[in-house]
């Protein structure tokens, strides 16, 4: 229950302390926990058939990762944000809480991988405050961005899409 909890929250918290936004909304309002402890135990009990849905559990993750960027994203600009720090938490409310997941499970984070993660995040956040910059639709941006953030993220695991790795790590995959 914890992990599902710091996988579900820990984005949002961040962001939320960054921002001044105290206590973080997931700390004071018991829906957050709520939610999250009813993921952890469907998790928990169904962990097998979960493991042979990974197809959708991918494709919920994007979907996840989408709605939390743009959220992230409008919650800063609503507390006054400046637009370049409103779509970096948009991106960190995205990509915290699968960072967090995956240091409690003693894995390396999918976003310290060459996963198209935190691009993915970062883009859908963008279009979000790019929309409040040229004064459009909120509801629509944050569709659009919401869509921008998915699709990246589904084309780059259906067409394994992945960020260049720095030299030095090419050369030691290829054993040089």
């Amino acid at each position: 229950m914890a992990v599902s909890f710091a996988a579900a929250n820990s984005g949002g918290i961040a962001r939320d302390l960054l921002i001044g936004a105290a206590p973080p909304a997931a700390v004071s309002d018991w829906r957050y926990l709520a939610a999250s402890v009813a993921a952890g135990v469907l998790t928990f009990f169904w962990q097998p058939a979960i493991q042979r849905l990974q197809h959708f559990v991918q494709i919920a993750d994007a979907g996840g990762l989408a709605l939390f960027a743009v959220s992230g994203a409008q919650k800063a600009l609503a507390l006054g944000l400046h637009p370049v720090m409103a779509a970096l938490l948009g991106m960190l409310t995205g990509i915290g809480g699968g960072i967090m997941r995956d240091l409690l499970l003693n894995e390396v984070p999918t976003v310290l991988r060459r996963e198209i993660y935190a691009l993915a995040a970062l883009a859908g956040a963008t279009v979000v405050v790019g929309g409040v910059l040229l004064a459009l639709p909120p509801t629509l941006m944050a569709i659009a961005g919401a869509a921008v953030c998915f699709g990246i993220r589904m084309l780059a695991i259906v067409r394994h899409w992945h960020l260049p790795a720095p030299a030095s790590q090419a050369r030691h995959r290829e054993g040089n």
